[in-house]
């Protein structure tokens, strides 16, 4: 108890020497028919494109590998090759510090021959466990793992660690036709309909709930029976959850990490006290979400109330900014 009450002051009142960064890599693997190239490339480009230009993730930091480069020559970084997509994510591995986010995102098909799940890539496919074999060089535990393949729910299993989150389009390897989800989770994460609380920020719950929602919706638009159900893990057990939750077994570190926050969102005013009072909102909003990283080794009734007061002293703030604002107009 003591030790949990220690690691809570700390997360609630140090500042971090510097700021996390994050690490994208979106892999494309092979399209099989044109139609579906086309609309994976697309899904791609659109999550690229968000990640560089409203994310302001530096392009040093971006790997986006596809099947044939010279259909996306502005964007892509390479092929999409098992030996690149390797040493690509071990370049990310070996440069990720403690704080940062690596975020891993595959778009493709994968296959299942009821032993091995595998992600389709031109020449060697790649097998769960060499993803977990590169990502296990991380510097950093704060790792998404997004498969959008078809029969990729055998990854959830494979990739699990404790604060990793895991996102699989389907629940089992049975589940092999081709996937809606990888497109409304990139729609999702580039848009704002899916902030459900208004942070200025998609976390991947957020994303997770509202790709789960649309595709549902699409499958029964189209009157034919659902054939993917995607799962998320974050609790390390490598079970998955297809209700996953900010108080669920799983859920919890997917409410908290996210691709990043606007770059315009992130802008202060220059008037010296509403920018303090930016400031200020700021820290109370990384203390709440530290809080729910603690979630489950608090006694529920200290969590409740160390949260209530953050979000109440969060509201005030608020409420301050607003009226300091509305006097400028």
């Amino acid at each position: 108890m003591l030790k949990t009450v220690a690691v809570l002051v700390v997360l609630l009142t140090a500042a971090p020497a510097a700021a996390a960064e994050t690490y994208v890599a979106v892999i494309v693997g092979l399209g099989g028919e044109p139609e579906h190239a086309e609309t994976f490339r697309r899904w791609a480009g659109s999550l690229v494109d968000h990640a560089a230009g409203p994310l302001g993730i530096p392009p040093e930091r971006i790997l986006y590998l596809v099947e044939d480069p010279q259909q996306d020559p502005k964007r892509a970084t390479g092929k999409a090759t098992k030996e690149a997509v390797v040493q690509g994510l071990s370049a990310i591995a070996a440069g990720a510090r403690a704080d940062d986010v690596v975020f891993v995102v595959l778009i493709g098909h994968g296959t299942w021959d009821g032993k091995v799940a595998k992600f389709n890539l031109p020449g060697p496919d790649m097998t769960a466990a060499d993803f977990a074999a590169v990502l296990k060089q991380a510097g950093t535990k704060n790792i998404v793992f997004v498969n959008t393949a078809s029969a990729s729910g055998p990854f959830v299993e494979a990739l699990a660690g404790v604060a990793r989150v895991v996102v699989t389009a389907t629940r089992t390897g049975a589940e092999k036709f081709a996937t809606l989800f990888g497109g409304y989770f990139v729609d999702a994460l580039a848009g704002a309909s899916a902030d459900a609380d208004k942070n200025r920020r998609v976390s991947v719950l957020e994303a997770f709930n509202a790709a789960k929602i649309d595709v549902a919706r699409a499958y029964e638009q189209r009157g034919i029976m659902l054939t993917e159900r995607a799962l998320l893990d974050d609790s390390g057990d490598g079970e998955g959850s297809l209700e996953p939750a900010v108080n669920g077994k799983d859920g919890s570190a997917a409410a908290v990490l996210s691709l990043g926050t606007p770059v315009a969102a992130l802008a202060l005013p220059e008037d010296p006290k509403l920018r303090q009072l930016y400031e200020e909102r700021r820290a109370l909003e990384q203390q709440a979400e530290s809080l729910k990283l603690l979630k489950a080794s608090l006694p529920p009734a200290e969590y409740a109330a160390q949260l209530e007061k953050v979000l109440i002293d969060l509201a005030r703030k608020t409420r301050e900014i607003r009226a300091l604002e509305g006097k400028g107009k």
